[in-house]
């Protein structure tokens, strides 16, 4: 179902964009683009606890989502996009897949691990890199999953 593993990455390319452009139309004062840029705000309070201090800025207005949920977004759009164009007919091996997944949560973990103890407090920088493994991984595991399920 190689159609749909495109029509979930469509989406999650509509979502990314609208993640980064939220705060541009919000500045815009353009009644379309506040209202689309509103729904990506109350779609992203769903997901993400939106804390102005642990978010990116664009243009002086905060993102619709954190630092680290910025980061897990833009790299799982990244890991599908490869995954399709590296794909090839050969079932993934889900035990593999788990590890991967695991050892890809560890940078998370542990920044995550370290706030909650207030041992550190990681820039926005650091937590969004943090989860750039994670994203990528969850990304390729899914849409290649995905993508060698057969119709």
């Amino acid at each position: 179902m190689i159609f749909l593993a495109r029509g979930l990455l469509l989406g999650l390319a509509v979502w990314v964009a609208a993640l980064a452009g939220a705060p541009a139309a919000i500045a815009s004062a353009r009644p379309p683009l506040v209202i689309g840029a509103a729904a990506a705000y109350s779609a992203g309070s769903l997901i993400c606890h939106q804390r102005a201090e642990r978010s990116f800025t664009i243009r002086g207005r905060q993102m619709p989502v954190c630092a680290r949920c910025s980061g897990l977004y833009a790299s799982a759009l990244l890991g599908g996009v490869l995954a399709l164009a590296a794909f090839r007919r050969r079932r993934i091996d889900l035990g593999r897949a788990r590890w991967v997944l695991a050892a890809a949560a560890l940078p998370t973990a542990a920044t995550w691990l370290l706030e909650l103890a207030g041992a550190a407090h990681p820039s926005n920088a650091a937590r969004a890199l943090a989860a750039l493994p994670l994203g990528m991984a969850a990304g390729w595991t899914v849409i290649r999953m995905m993508a060698e399920e057969q119709p």
